[in-house]
This record gives structure tokens, C-alpha cells and sequence, in this order.
């Protein structure tokens, strides 16, 4: 797989919601949390979210439709 980002969540709880929903369309899912100290618990700042390059559309259709996330064409969610 190709990992590539798909949009940053403001937190990782969200993010880990946002990872479930995918998760649960078929669509693999990761989370890199944007501090180096996510491992002592949750992180409360931005988190990415990856997802293989070749289900990149299918996912953004994902969140679009089950969480009203809105895609920027450029800047990812807003």
C-alpha cells in the first residue's frame, strides 16, 4: 500500500472517529498524531489521517457522506 494523507483531524479523538468510519466502509485506515508525546495518551493536537493512495477518492466519499466533512480540493477538510 501506498499511504498517503487524507485529511487532519483537529484532535486525535476525532480522528480516531473519522479512522472507525473508514474502517468500517472497508477503507484501511492509519493515524500519525502530530506531537511526540501521543504514546503517554491522548493527543490533543492535529492528527493525520492515511489511507491507501488507490482508495484516496473512495474515502474522502466516505467522510463526506456519514460525517458531513467538507474536502477542499486543495487544503484538505474544512
Amino acid at each position: 500500500m501506498n499511504w498517503v494523507p487524507l485529511a487532519t483531524a483537529p484532535d486525535q479523538l476525532v480522528a480516531e472517529l473519522w479512522s472507525g468510519v473508514l474502517q468500517a466502509a472497508g477503507i484501511p485506515a492509519m493515524i500519525r498524531a502530530g506531537d511526540t508525546s501521543s504514546f503517554l495518551g491522548v493527543s490533543a493536537y492535529p492528527c493525520r489521517i492515511l489511507v491507501d493512495e488507490a482508495r484516496l477518492a473512495d474515502a474522502q466519499a466516505v467522510l463526506e457522506s456519514e460525517l458531513d466533512v467538507v474536502f477542499d480540493d486543495d487544503e484538505g477538510p474544512e
